[in-house]
């Protein structure tokens, strides 16, 4: 090396490097999940009185609601209708689920049992349930049963393809490591396969319960003399819309509980998967 040429400075990539990494990060501002919730609910609330403020097809404000409200918890006729109701949809939903998930695993894990199953589901997940309704009422009559019959079959259809697809998803890897290692077939759906089809039951439930709610309505429409869809269809004869408001908000709420109750229990069963 002569004398006028200058060394290499090999490190040099190595030092803007660890420059780099010295940088900070920029970091968003992060707002608490119940703080977005709460701006979301005063907002709505104010919109709300603003447009029934300007009389938009008499339209009732939030203080007429709450004042309606008031009068039916007082009565105890909203505990009524609500308890009615739940027991309905608690009723319908339960028992969709525990005999779609059963079904969704033969059809997933049985060939044959998709093959003679796959064909009813498809069929009938076409037909709203709203439309079993005449049938139900000609088949069952006008008691509970039928009440409970169409929230069956609306949480049912949708859990069952959820619970399919959750078994068809697994990774076959993991099947076949299990069996590898000597596993039989009950052991690997019970250590591999339910586990692993968990997240897509849970989110079909999650569906399921928003059909069961979605059809309360009209399942009440089947002479029932009590429920909130009961006290809604009432309300409409007499044109009493702050009756009618009290029933749609109070069905939200009380679906909104039971799904975060739901979303709760899936995060506390699929802790193991990668969450963002």
């Amino acid at each position: 090396m002569s004398s006028t040429e200058t060394p290499v400075k090999r490190d040099a990539p190595v030092r803007e490097n660890a420059v780099r990494t010295r940088e900070p990060r920029r970091k968003g501002i992060r707002v608490p999940a119940i703080a977005l919730n709460l701006i979301a609910l005063v907002a709505g609330v104010g919109v709300w009185a603003w447009l029934a403020s300007l009389g938009v097809q008499a339209l009732p404000g939030p203080a007429a609601v709450a004042g309606r409200a008031g009068e039916l918890i007082a009565d105890g006729t909203l505990a009524e209708d609500t308890l009615a109701s739940l027991r309905r949809v608690l009723t319908g939903f339960a028992l969709g689920t525990l005999l779609a998930v059963p079904v969704g695993f033969l059809m997933g894990w049985y060939p044959v049992a998709r093959g003679l199953l796959e064909p009813y589901v498809q069929f009938f997940r076409t037909v709203p349930p709203l439309a079993m309704i005449p049938l139900a009422i000609v088949l069952l009559g006008i008691g509970e049963v039928p009440k409970v019959f169409v929230i069956f079959l609306a949480a049912f259809l949708s859990s069952v393809v959820a619970a399919f697809q959750g078994v068809v998803g697994v990774d076959r890897t993991l099947i076949d490591a299990a069996r590898v290692l000597g596993a039989r077939d009950g052991t690997i759906f019970l250590k591999v396969v339910v586990p692993a089809s968990a997240p897509f039951i849970l989110v079909g439930m999650r569906i399921g319960l928003g059909s069961a709610w979605g059809t309360l309505v009209a399942a009440e429409l089947i002479a029932a003399q009590e429920g909130l869809g009961h006290r809604m269809q009432t309300a409409q004869l007499y044109y009493d819309l702050p009756t009618i408001f009290v029933g749609l908000i109070t069905i939200g709420l009380l679906g909104l509980l039971m799904d975060r109750l739901l979303l709760l229990a899936e995060r506390r069963l699929t802790r193991w998967q990668e969450t963002r």
